[in-house]
């Protein structure tokens, strides 16, 4: 089943991680277009790194359609401090709802990735066909291997039992409902956490890891949603599609942005004995633009919009710190 403007109020989706970041975007998108049932099951309700109770929970439920935006996901430090439990538990959860899926008869799913999949020294823009052609970035190669894993799931699942399993491969992502751990978050709502504490506390500076040089390139969850919401509409899409901005900044970059958003007047200072990560990761996304799709935030609008959100999830004590 496809996602159309006569499906979608008809169709059972369900969204595997619905309270995460990504999960909770996709239900804001879905229930903006009129889904009329939508299947959420928490962390707590289900755990899906446990194959009984996932397959239990789908032969309960049957959903027409499920997309996987469920992941134990963070930073370079802890990827690097948790690497069994990064591979394990990644590897279990598109195990689980893959294999569950295609058991329980579901025809449709959608499994999203990330863009750490690609080699460390890939050809910048990175394209699909790089995928596996020289040496993963160590520091958080456990997650990318069970990314590509997921992937690949969904690739040979479609080749052998004729499913419509398909992948798409998102750049760094961000936005309201992120992550603020002071330890396990990615780089930016990281950022965003540090220099508002730093503001608050009229700190004279802000330490960062690494150079400042390294490029990345990020997208508001938003636009990564509706990019999402775009393949389930394709009868027949490429099983793997880069979600991007289409441009990338140094990380010296984002961190005065987010510096000048949040109003912080001090210092920034790079501590070097820290690992960079990847030197640049850039998303070819001619894909995904190919099929009528582009991003509406820019960089500036993203990151005030995700501090504002940032700021009333601290006032509403529910701010994600796990």
């Amino acid at each position: 089943m496809n996602l159309t403007p006569e499906t979608i109020s008809t169709a059972r989706i369900y969204v595997a991680g619905h309270g995460g970041l990504v999960g909770s975007a996709l239900i804001r998108a879905l229930q903006s277009r009129g889904a009329g049932h939508l299947i959420t099951a928490s962390r707590a309700e289900l755990d899906l790194t446990d194959a009984a109770r996932t397959r239990a929970f789908l032969e309960s439920q049957r959903p027409d359609i499920i997309i996987i935006a469920a992941a134990r996901v963070g930073g370079i430090g802890a990827n690097s401090t948790y690497p069994a439990e990064f591979i394990r538990e990644n590897l279990s959860i598109a195990l689980n709802l893959v294999d569950g899926a295609w058991r329980t008869g579901v025809k449709h799913l959608l499994y999203l990735g990330s863009s750490c999949i690609y080699p460390r020294e890939a050809p910048q823009p990175m394209r699909e066909e790089h995928l596996l052609t020289s040496p993963l970035e160590p520091t958080n190669e456990p997650y990318a291997i069970a990314k590509i894993a997921g992937l690949k799931l969904c690739q040979y699942y479609r080749k052998q039992y004729g499913v419509l399993f398909h992948s798409l491969m998102p750049t760094n992502l961000y936005g309201p409902g992120d992550n603020y751990h002071p330890f396990n978050a990615h780089v930016l709502p990281a950022l965003i956490r540090r220099f508002h504490e730093a503001r608050v506390a009229n700190a004279p500076e802000v330490a960062m890891w690494g150079t400042g040089t390294p490029r990345r390139e990020f997208l508001y969850v938003d636009d990564l949603a509706s990019a999402a919401l775009r393949l389930l509409e394709v009868p027949d899409p490429p099983n793997i599609v880069n979600v991007g901005f289409g441009s990338d900044v140094s990380i010296r970059e984002v961190a005065e942005i987010i510096r000048d958003t949040v109003g912080f007047k001090g210092r920034i200072v790079f501590d070097t004995s820290k690992p960079d990560g990847t030197p640049r990761k850039l998303l070819d996304t001619t894909r995904i633009r190919g099929l009528g799709w582009a991003p509406t935030v820019d960089l500036r609008t993203g990151i005030a919009r995700a501090y504002a959100a940032f700021l009333q999830e601290q006032r509403e004590s529910r701010l994600r710190q796990r």
